[in-house]
Order: C-alpha cells, then structure tokens, then sequence
C-alpha cells in the first residue's frame, strides 16, 4: 500500500507568489515544495542562474596553483578517474582542461575488477610508469591515505578533487573529517556540508574554470556527471544540468554525437528522463562489463570515425550488462524470497557480477521501500553496492558498522562496501539494528504536488512546467492529485498497462498506466488519481495525456 503525500499550503500564500510571479496556483505550489518562496527566487529558478566563481570553492586556488606550477617545471600529470559516469566525464574534462592549458596530461582508469574503487597504490604505480610528477584526482581520494603518503616517498605530487563523504563523518568524529595530506584538496562535502552538493565532474569543471576556461567549453560534460549522480539538481547543478543539455542536444562533441545516434536520440528533444535511459547506461556499460578508458577516449576525441567505433562497441556492452543483470537480478529475488524482506535487505551470491549488484540493489530498494545490500562472495570475500531509501542516511550507518567492514565509501543514498564473508551474519544483524533505531515504517509514498481539478489542466501549465526543468534528484517531475474523476472505457492494454479517459466538471483527458493493469480489479467507476501532465505526439498532432503514478477508490 502507498502512502499519498500531498503538499499543502496557506493559500492566501499560494495566491500571493502566483500573483507576484505571474504564474498560476498550481505551478505556485510546485516552486514553494522546493524552497522557491519569493518572486525574485521564481525568477532566478526559471531564468536558470548562473555558476559561482571558481574560487569559492575551497582548495580552487591551491589546486590551480601546483598545476601552474606543473606547468612551469614541465612536470607531466596523471590525472586519475573512476569507471562511472560521474568519473570518466570528470576525467575528461580535467584532461582536457590540463592539455589545452599547456600540460603533457594522461589519465588512468582503474579496473572495477582488478584494482577496485577509489585511489590507491595502482594509480601511483601508473603515474610511475608513465613518469608523472602530479597526480590529479576526479571523483575520488578523500580517503586515500596511504596511497598519498606513498606518492610522495616516490616525489609524486598529489592534488585531490572528490566529492565523497570523508573518511570519518563530522557527527561521528566531533569536527571536521581529516584529509590525506595532499598538495591541495578540493571537495565540497568539506567546505559546505550542507549547502553544495556538486558532482565529480562538477567539482572537475570548477578547477577549469580555475585555470581560465569559459564553462561551455566542458559543461555538457560535467551535465552527464550530474545527472549521472543523482545529485540535487538545484543552484550550481541546475545551472549546469540545463546549459550542459542544451550543448548534448547540439552534438558539439563527436563523442556525445555518436552516443545519442546509437541510443536511438538523433532528432528527438533531449531531456534529463530520456538520458538516464539512453546514453548512462552505454556510457556505465564499458565500466561494469570492461574497461572504462575507452570511454574518456570517446568523450576526449575530434574524430567522428573514431567516436562511431567507441560508441557502437559501448551499445554491445550495454546489452551484454542488461543479459548479467537480469540473471543476477532473478537470484538475488529468490534469495529474498527465501529469506523474507527484514528491515534491511542483504543478500549475497557467489560470482555475483560486481558490475550489476548496484542496479539491482537500486530497483530493490524502490520496489520494498528498504536499505538494500548486495554483495557478491569470492574467494572468502564479500564485495558490494547499498542503495537506500529517502531519509535514511547509508554512509552514516555503515560508519556505524565499522567493525564489521574492511572498507566502504559513498553517499547518503548510495555507497560501496567490502567485508570477510564470515562477518555477513554479524553485519546483517547490526545493520537491520541501525535501520530499526533510524526508521518507524517501510511504506512506500508518492509525494503530490498540489491538489487541482481537471479544469487546471491544459497546455498553458505544461508550458509552465517546462521552465522548471531539467527534472531529477531535489526538482522531481512535479505530480498532481485530482479526487473523484470518473473512468470512461478503462481497459488494460499491452503487457499490463492501464488504459482509459478520465473525466470531471466537463474536462477529460486520455490517461495511462504503466503496469497498472491490475488495479481495474480493484477499482469502480469513480476514482481520486495522482498523475504527471505530458504531450504525447501522435502523426503530427500534439494532445494532453496523463501519466498515472497512482489510482485508488475515492477518499471518504
């Protein structure tokens, strides 16, 4: 059963910022459940604002210091990334940052199954080999120690830019985490905690700005990290989420080009929502199944041949990850079928795919509204991907594992962990405690928007509603509650979706569910319906459609 949430304000308040903001009631109360309660905020929401200089972040300035510094003593950088999305298209805007500014740049992408996540004596081992005197840092290094202190006994330089949680919590610790001793360190988490919540690639994009740069020449590249994220896309990551999508439309880059062509995106409207389906994944692909360094090749070149290969080759992988994470998917469902959903689920397989278990942990946690732990058993080990639910904060509560785990990292909703396989009993137990103490109930809710009739529905608010976009993490695609709309000619259609016309004070509008099918058993003629407003495109006409999240018998 899910819980409906509907938003409520004063309405004397509602009708104030509609009539100061020159918007209507419905789209009023959409800004206001984001924070936006002023008319100067509407109009800065709407306009898109602007990024902060660069050297307010914290560690900018140092950070551009020791490369320019690099740069006069001829000193060759190894910039050194992760194997996702936020960290391959961080890294390729440092690199390109670095080479255009004079440096002799190369990057370093760890393998997921050979060296693990994060910095470590791998990355210094390259920079080594290829006789960097700097180590640059994306998306990763706010807990690497010793692979700091090992650089240096080998005269490595290091600057770190990262945007993860450090390696012990401020709440834990009683102050501010402590930072590798690097030549500078620059993540947001540290100067901000609570205010900035920039991306890897984001924190990337500052630096080269640092150096100089106009953002447009890397912000669609730092928009595929932001949204990759799941950042809040509001203030800085709005600002680059809605400039970086409006270049990804354009194609500037053979290599964006050549991924939208594959992902089936040639001459439809690019959006946050089609991207996370589409290009994401072919870009995660190489990472999960293989080698990620082919995709910062794809992101770096000028050459549309070059960039057709890359892409064609990550469209195949992408496959492949869909075939593994399937089969793991279905045993990872059996297990809990075994074992029963319990306040925090975790389940582990051995040979699990490592590439995969944050996929699948990702749509068990939204389909039984529970933290969940996926970890994959070899050779006495247990390495895995948690995903959490809204509130509940997962790199606090694995802090508070510790002494059951060899390592972890990440975020408040998502993070990695490492631990002997003998502990996973003793981890379960504790970890079921600490969701105990933090959570009093495990429904799922589908937050409502505003409370409107039928009448309120038409093109003038979907054109309003498009000002507020890109939608996603901290700006959800706004959702709107109507209450006893009548059903005209309900039917189930394709392989389970709901089909039907809804109807109230002489409007209706053509409605769908997906994978609703199931509720016409349930329901009368009459029902309250929780929906999205959208155009569907039909032979060259545009019509109003309604996308079902939510249908039950009328409130009483």
């Amino acid at each position: 059963m899910t819980r409906w949430l509907v938003t409520r304000t004063n309405r004397e308040f509602v009708s104030y910022l509609s009539r100061a903001s020159s918007v209507s009631p419905a789209l009023a109360q959409v800004l206001i459940n984001r924070g936006i309660k002023t008319p100067e905020a509407v109009r800065d929401f709407i306009s898109g604002g602007a990024l902060k200089e660069p050297f307010a972040l914290a560690g900018v300035r140092e950070a551009v210091e020791a490369i320019s510094s690099a740069k006069r003593a001829g000193t060759k950088v190894l910039v050194h990334g992760d194997y996702d999305v936020d960290g391959v298209s961080a890294t390729a805007i440092m690199v390109k940052a670095l080479r255009l500014y004079g440096l002799d740049a190369g990057y370093f992408i760890p393998d997921r199954f050979r060296h693990g996540y994060g910095f470590g004596p791998h990355g210094v081992e390259a920079a080594r080999e290829t006789g960097a005197g700097l180590i640059i840092t994306v998306d990763c290094g706010i807990t690497s120690f010793e692979a700091v202190e090992l650089a240096e006994k080998h005269g490595i330089g290091v600057i770190i830019t990262d945007h993860h949680e450090g390696a012990v919590p401020p709440s834990l610790l009683g102050e501010a985490p402590k930072v590798p001793p690097a030549l500078a360190v620059i993540n947001p988490r540290l100067s901000d905690p609570g205010g900035c919540n920039l991306s890897g690639a984001g924190v990337a994009l500052k630096v080269a700005m640092g150096l100089g740069f106009p953002p447009e020449d890397f912000i669609d590249l730092a928009a595929l990290g932001t949204l990759a994220d799941v950042v809040p896309l509001l203030e800085e990551n709005r600002v680059i989420l809605k400039n970086g999508l409006a270049l990804i439309k354009e194609g500037a880059k053979a290599g964006i080009k050549a991924l939208k062509s594959v992902s089936g995106l040639d001459g439809r409207d690019i959006k946050a929502q089609n991207l996370s389906f589409t290009l994401l994944p072919r870009i995660n692909a190489a990472g999960r199944i293989s080698s990620a360094g082919d995709v910062v090749e794809l992101l770096l070149t000028e050459s549309e041949d070059a960039a057709s290969q890359i892409a064609s080759s990550l469209d195949r992988m992408n496959s492949e990850r869909q075939r593994i994470e399937e089969t793991v998917y279905k045993s990872a469902m059996a297990g809990l079928e075994a074992k029963g959903a319990k306040p925090a689920i975790v389940l582990s397989g051995e040979g699990w795919h490592e590439g995969v278990i944050g996929i699948v942990a990702s749509k068990m946690a939204e389909a039984f509204s529970r933290p969940v732990f996926i970890l994959s058993l070899k050779d006495g080990m247990a390495k895995g991907s948690a995903r959490s639910i809204p509130g509940f904060d997962l790199h606090s509560a694995l802090a508070g594992c510790r002494e059951h785990l060899i390592s972890f990292g990440g975020h408040k909703q998502a993070a990695g962990l490492r631990l002997r396989a003998e502990d996973l009993e003793a981890f379960e137990e504790r970890i079921i405690s600490v969701v105990q103490s933090h959570v009093s109930e495990f429904v799922p809710s589908l937050r409502v928007d505003a409370d409107i009739g039928l009448t309120e529905v038409g093109f003038g608010l979907v054109n309003e509603l498009e000002a507020l976009e890109p939608f996603g993490e901290g700006n959800p695609l706004p959702l709107f509650g109507s209450r006893g709309l009548e059903m005209v000619s309900p039917r189930v259609v394709g392989s389970g979706h709901l089909k039907t016309r809804l109807r109230a004070g002489g409007r209706s509008f053509d409605a769908i569910g997906f994978e609703m099918g199931g509720l016409l058993e349930t329901l009368g003629d009459t029902v309250d319906a929780v929906y999205a407003v959208t155009i569907n495109e039909w032979e060259g006409g545009k019509t109003l459609q309604l996308n079902l999240k939510g249908l039950r018998a009328p409130a009483q």
